[in-house]
């Protein structure tokens, strides 16, 4: 009867235990962050290992079951750029003596060539799905002035992908496939890295299959002022790991042992372009930012605290300028120093003044440039944050409403290709067209202040084709443009003038 009675209670005891555990784990499930195009407490079938307790007990030393059930989701990113034939001539000079020495071999002395082709050109990197139904993150640079995306998953059936939005300033695209139940990354808590923790980098390097590459969390942080190369305002905060990342590797996952998303593999630190020992992710937090805005509003809603600071890595002769004024004040470690609160700004409104230290942001501690750039780049226009600050030795908090680059809090609308062109355009006259064996186009009546004005195009100018694409009218042009990506071939022809003149047209908005 005593040993009946003693196993009936080890079996309750283990009934009890197993309940508490399973509410505990349930818990701290549905506390993890599913936003953006997530929906809340559902996970992908690619996770299934971690929930059904075949998770090896030890995560932190055997990373199999978070690169198993993360692979699904990373994709394989092929890139076509058609072969293009670009002019940077202006109308070509008709020489008065040309037909007396020789016609057009004369002309060419004056001119120059006049054409020269760009071969097609093709290229690789990685994506994250980051929703079942086919939304997809990868590098803006992987997709920047693609004219054909091919993705492929894991199990290699292939799609064609459709752009979504682009972000230089912050180097993410967000890209769709079309599909169902697919599998896909959950978001991570990238505030919650730790410097040595391990993470795994999923892509697909140097043009191979599904590579996984293990390594620790170096740095938080980062600057090294590589995405200024395709945006006048840049921001950058990257994870710094020493997980091996090669090119093909950008787009691509970083993940903590848990197989959560934690950053989006951007660059590497190398002096031959392979690595070398360190590499650079877009921390998850602004990801999923960056991703909502893009799908709900079709471009980022990017806010602006108002205020300058020093630079990292700022040259010995401006830091002498900085100690001249400011003396070691401006070199505190304590928080970020201001430079200056230009007059209608979101600090000057609440009344933030040159040489305060800004030490926290909504409680968030920050002691760099980087730092206060990756917290901001959370919020949009019109939200309020805290702003936790040092004056005088004294600390204070106050209240600041964040406005966008216009300086006010309105929702930045996303603009069409075709409105980035600027000038004044009109549909070609009849009496032009059949002088010039033409069916139609668009005449360029003045250049501007939009994209057409960082061209060579000159007044006059008739536009016939978009990217190959013939155009009669400026419906037709706009609906070739909108179309196409953001960088664009333009041809036509100038009345009077012999042959077809080609220009590039740049319409990505460094401005962002």
């Amino acid at each position: 009867m005593n040993n009946n009675l003693k196993n009936l209670m080890v079996v309750v005891a283990v009934s009890a235990a197993t309940a508490v555990l399973s509410v505990v784990g349930y818990d701290k499930w549905q506390q993890s962050k599913y936003t953006g195009l997530q929906e809340e407490g559902k996970l992908p079938v690619n996770y299934a290992r971690f929930f059904n307790n075949e998770a090896p007990g030890n995560a932190s030393f055997d990373f199999s079951a978070a690169a198993t059930s993360a692979t699904p989701a990373v994709v394989h990113i092929k890139t076509k750029t058609k072969a293009r034939q670009v002019s940077n001539n202006a109308p070509r000079y008709k020489n008065p003596f040309s037909d007396m020495f020789g016609g057009d071999m004369f002309d060419d002395f004056f001119n120059g060539p006049r054409m020269q082709i760009i071969p097609e050109q093709q290229a690789s990197g990685s994506g994250v799905i980051v929703s079942e139904d086919g939304y997809i993150v990868t590098n803006n640079h992987v997709v920047d002035g693609a004219d054909e995306i091919n993705v492929t998953l894991t199990n290699k059936k292939t799609y064609k992908a459709s752009v979504i939005g682009t972000d230089p300033s912050t180097d993410l695209a967000v890209i769709k496939i079309e599909d169902k139940n697919l599998p896909y990354l959950v978001y991570g808590n990238s505030d919650e890295v730790k410097l040595g923790q391990w993470v795994l980098a999923i892509g697909y390097p140097l043009n191979l299959d599904v590579t996984v590459s293990a390594g620790i969390v170096s740095a938080k942080a980062r600057s090294i002022n590589i995405n200024q190369r395709q945006s006048k305002t840049p921001i950058e905060s990257f994870i710094q790991t020493d997980a091996a990342v090669n090119p093909g590797n950008s787009g691509g996952a970083l993940i903590n042992t848990n197989g959560e998303l934690v950053g989006i593999n951007s660059a590497i630190a190398s002096p031959t372009g392979y690595y070398t020992g360190y590499s650079y992710a877009i921390p998850v937090n602004i990801v999923k930012k960056v991703i909502a805005d893009m799908v709900k509003f079709g471009s980022v809603q990017r806010a602006f605290l108002g205020i300058s600071y020093p630079a990292d890595g700022m040259p010995e002769s401006q830091q002498a300028e900085l100690d001249k004024k400011y003396g070691n004040a401006w070199k505190t470690n304590e928080g970020v120093f201001i430079l200056e609160t230009p007059e209608g700004g979101a600090a000057a409104t609440a009344g933030l003044k040159e040489k305060d230290i800004i030490t926290k942001l909504n409680g968030v501690a920050v002691t760099s440039g980087p730092q206060i750039q990756e917290q901001i780049s959370l919020y949009k226009p019109g939200d309020k944050v805290k702003v936790t600050y040092l004056r005088n030795g004294k600390e204070n908090t106050v209240t600041v409403t964040l406005k966008n680059k216009a300086g006010n809090t309105d929702i930045v609308k996303a603009s069409t290709l075709f409105d980035k062109i600027g000038g004044t355009l009109e549909n070609v006259d009849s009496k032009t067209a059949k002088a010039n064996d033409i069916e139609g186009g668009v005449v360029v009546k003045k250049i501007g202040n939009g994209a057409l004005s960082k061209t060579r195009v000159q007044e006059g100018f008739v536009i016939t084709t978009v990217n190959g694409i013939d155009v009669k009218n400026l419906e037709e042009l706009k609906n070739a443009i909108n179309q196409a990506k953001e960088k664009i071939r333009l041809d036509g022809i100038y009345p009077g003038y012999e042959g077809t003149y080609t220009y590039p047209l740049n319409l990505i908005d460094n401005e962002e």
